[in-house]
């Protein structure tokens, strides 16, 4: 298995609870986030969310697409969403929130995955650098698309 480790950058003009409400409703992320095709609930979690399992499918501008389950592993409202990854994509994803001031909300996401199809791994020496150009197509297109979504001007993804 190939590993990657990226740390998205989004500034988002929206207050910090507005952002995290977003977040944390991933079920609605296909309205906002495109490359996202679908996300399924596999389970509810406890009634603070931890534990609960969501499925999602992906296909960004490449043409392939990726299908993994996250369980939330850590949640301290509205300030950090964590989860680990299991399915074509192995490992963690952490959301982390601060407030900017003036209104805006900085979004951190560290993602440290490793991937299980065989032919990600074996074309990953030579491609190793399109499929992170990828990661940061979808990223960027989530940022961009939260900030539409909560109808408060641009976003600096980073």
């Amino acid at each position: 298995m190939t590993g990657y480790r990226f740390a998205t950058h989004w500034t988002i003009e929206a207050p910090i609870e507005a952002v995290w409400d977003a977040l944390v409703a991933s079920g609605r992320w296909p309205e906002w986030w495109p490359y996202l095709e679908g996300v399924e609930e596999v389970a509810p979690g406890d009634a603070d969310g931890i534990g609960a399992v969501h499925r999602y499918s992906w296909r960004g501008p490449l043409p392939y697409r990726l299908t993994f389950e996250m369980v939330v592993t850590r949640i301290e409202r509205p300030f950090l969403l964590a989860g680990t990854a299991r399915g074509d994509l192995e490992g963690t994803g952490q959301w982390t929130l601060m407030s900017g001031g003036n209104g805006t909300t900085r979004v951190r996401y560290d993602w440290n995955v490793r991937t299980t199809k065989a032919w990600m791994n074996l074309a990953a020496p030579v491609a190793r650098g399109i499929f992170a150009w990828n990661h940061d197509m979808i990223m960027r297109a989530g940022g961009n698309g939260l900030s539409r979504h909560l109808c408060r001007g641009a976003t600096s993804p980073g």
